[in-house]
């Protein structure tokens, strides 16, 4: 069996992308889970090539520091005047001058592009030992885009570049898809060749077709089975465009694996995202970076994750989550925001307008509603009460809340951090818990109430709650001194131990 050839890759990242009209490089766009030469890296990435070069120029500084961290194999090459395209693979030669071999030449705006593809780009170069070959696709509208030219046997005579195209050749619908296989040695020589005797003035790529074919090399084209992978981008709208082709593909891979997405036009998953066989993903659902949703779990409708963990058999209902963790068979929502570091274990609730942050919930444990929970460890089979807060910030600080096991805390507690309430503990309703409560104890801190009777029909005669109150009172109504309806706030007094219903918030 033949020894493999050594392959480089080169990808063209240096243009401006004018039309984007944007601050940022257009190959650092986001498309689905990766930038645009994100995408581009990822198709070349099973060619297991010896080296990889990135030419950059425009915003090079952002396009390097991009490439630190999604491929810290890559070299970038500096193109610090653009003078096409051909010029560009000139200079990444120039930077590898001992490659050998095979030299794979992509855009980097081609996001559709499939690693498949490539593969058989190359694999169809090397077998016949062309001196370069061409990727190629037949489009329905060809305009803007330059037209792969054949001879009367079918073969390559050459590439055409729109702008120098004659009126016959524009009407060809087989386009140059920007992606090429080249021997090494043979694409040394012939680019120090190359003219910039065109409408641009610039230094092309395909010329170099042109060049072998008069020199009697050996070309050829390889056809796409799919012409929309080969389609690049030049403003937000193609962007916009090649975003849906892309949803669309993804969200059909994951069907046909046996996912269910209730309303694939308004579902968008990232390329990096993993989904378990019967997971459900219901209408106007967003899956980003490395979100896992695992095999019978329910997410929708109204969902948006990032970064976050769904465990088998959970539910996330009408909910955002960054960087959280839901257990299995736990249930997240509706309304409700898990922030980083929020890790839900097996079959726990976080309910209706309830935010968690940096904060562990127990086993079978419940805050359902109404309460904010940061910094903080609940333990297994608890209860927060409705509208409670975790007093965690002191104003330079985070401190840490810990709740245990079987507790039930009352509603409108707040929790002022450090603090502990212990393994079956209750707390009141109403208090401001910041003292430790032992386990098997009730925590109590709140003013005892005070009524004081017939202030309304005193103070508010005439309104419709002094109505109210005649009618309820009828003739034994009491009008209130005028000494006692000055008063209206009692001295608080101790409730003891004493435990009422409402104590504790229900579930």
């Amino acid at each position: 069996m033949p020894e493999p050839y050594p392959r480089t890759v080169v990808v063209l990242a240096a243009g401006e992308g004018k039309r984007m009209k944007s601050s940022l490089p257009k190959v650092l766009h986001p498309l689905l889970g990766r930038t645009l030469v994100g995408h581009v890296l990822n198709a070349a990435a099973p060619l297991d090539a010896v080296r990889t070069l990135v030419v950059v120029g425009h915003g090079a500084d952002q396009v390097r520091t991009h490439l630190a961290g999604i491929a810290p194999g890559a070299t970038a090459v500096h193109q610090a005047e653009q003078h096409g395209t051909g010029h560009a693979v000139r200079i990444a030669m120039e930077a590898a001058p001992e490659a050998t071999g095979t030299v794979v030449v992509l855009n980097g705006d081609v996001p559709l592009l499939r690693p498949e593809t490539v593969g058989e780009l190359v694999a169809a170069h090397e077998s016949e030992g062309a001196a370069a070959t061409v990727l190629a696709a037949e489009v329905p509208d060809p305009a803007g885009l330059g037209r792969i030219v054949r001879d009367a046997t079918g073969r390559l005579e050459q590439i055409v570049e729109q702008r120098d195209a004659t009126p016959a050749q524009l009407g060809i619908r087989e386009i140059n898809a920007g992606i090429y296989a080249f021997d090494a040695i043979r694409l040394r020589d012939v680019l120090g060749k190359l003219s910039t005797d065109n409408d641009q003035g610039e230094e092309y790529l395909t010329d170099v077709f042109e060049l072998l074919v008069s020199a009697g090399e050996p070309v050829g084209v390889h056809l796409a089975a799919d012409h929309t992978e080969t389609l690049g981008c030049n403003d937000r709208v193609e962007l916009a465009a090649l975003r849906r082709l892309l949803r669309d593909r993804v969200n059909e891979r994951w069907m046909r694996a046996g996912v269910s997405l209730l309303d694939p036009g308004t579902t968008w998953i990232d390329v990096t995202v993993a989904l378990d066989r019967d997971a459900v993903v219901d209408q106007n659902t967003q899956l980003r970076g490395g979100s896992v949703v695992g095999s019978g779990a329910v997410v929708g409708p109204d969902v948006t994750l990032v970064d976050t963990v769904v465990g088998p058999g959970a539910t996330v209902l009408r909910s955002h989550a960054v960087g959280a963790e839901v257990g299995p068979g736990a249930s997240v929502g509706p309304y409700a925001y898990l922030r980083p570091d929020a890790r839900l274990a097996e079959r726990a609730k976080v309910g209706t307008f309830v935010e968690v942050k940096n904060t562990e919930i127990g086993a079978g444990s419940k805050v359902p509603h109404l309460t904010y929970v940061g910094d903080a460890t609940i333990g297994e089979h608890s209860n927060i009460g409705a509208a409670s807060v975790f007093v965690n910030y002191d104003g330079v600080q985070k401190h840490r809340t810990v709740i245990g096991s079987h507790a039930r805390t009352g509603a409108d507690n707040m929790f002022v951090a450090p603090v502990e309430v212990g393994d079956g503990a209750y707390t009141a309703a109403g208090s401001v818990i910041i003292e430790n409560v032992p386990a098997g104890a009730m925590g109590v801190a709140r003013a005892r109430q005070r009524n004081i009777e017939g202030w309304v029909l005193k103070r508010r005669a005439g309104t419709a709650a002094a109505q109210a109150a005649e009618r309820a009172q009828g003739a034994s109504a009491v009008v209130p001194s005028a000494s006692e309806g000055e008063e209206i706030h009692g001295t608080a007094e101790s409730v003891g131990g004493t435990h009422r219903a409402g104590d504790t918030a229900t579930e």
